[in-house]
């Protein structure tokens, strides 16, 4: 294959889904795709995502929580914002990037009211699946092929 795509994931604070989709995309299709995360803000790494993610095998432990002002030098062929903040608020890139929104709940905002971490987890697991179900059709399902 030539270049792989550069496909950038888009969330408000990078700590969850932007954080997971990176990860799962570099397990599955780091031959094909040059994963990055931001966000619109930094919060630092979701203890919850990274657990979930490592009971699937995919360690995100050593990702940073970056600022998306900081990379906008970069040329991503693809932005793909994973929450409705970030897609309202996303920077415009210079270059060629194609903006595309997919959208998962928030983990965080959906265990406000977990009795358990048990409980909470049950969350984060259904997001990390639905993120991984997207990552999946990844890129067929941007470039059409």
């Amino acid at each position: 294959m030539s270049e792989k795509f550069k496909i950038l994931f888009l969330c408000t604070g990078n700590s969850c889904r932007s954080q997971m989709a990176e990860g799962w995309t570099r397990y599955l299709k780091g031959d094909q795709i040059e994963p990055r995360s931001a966000g619109i803000e930094t919060c630092g790494l979701n203890n919850y995502a990274i657990k979930v993610m490592a009971e699937a095998g995919v360690d995100i432990s050593k990702h940073q929580s970056t600022n998306v002002m900081d990379i906008l030098h970069i040329p991503f062929d693809y932005v793909i914002t994973v929450c409705d903040n970030a897609a309202e608020n996303c920077p415009v890139f210079p270059g060629e990037a194609k903006v595309i929104h997919h959208g998962f709940d928030d983990p965080p905002k959906l265990t406000q009211n977990a009795a358990t971490e048990e409980e909470a987890l049950v969350h984060y697991r259904r997001i990390r699946n639905e993120i991984k179900a997207y990552i999946e059709t990844l890129p067929e399902s941007l470039t059409g092929d």
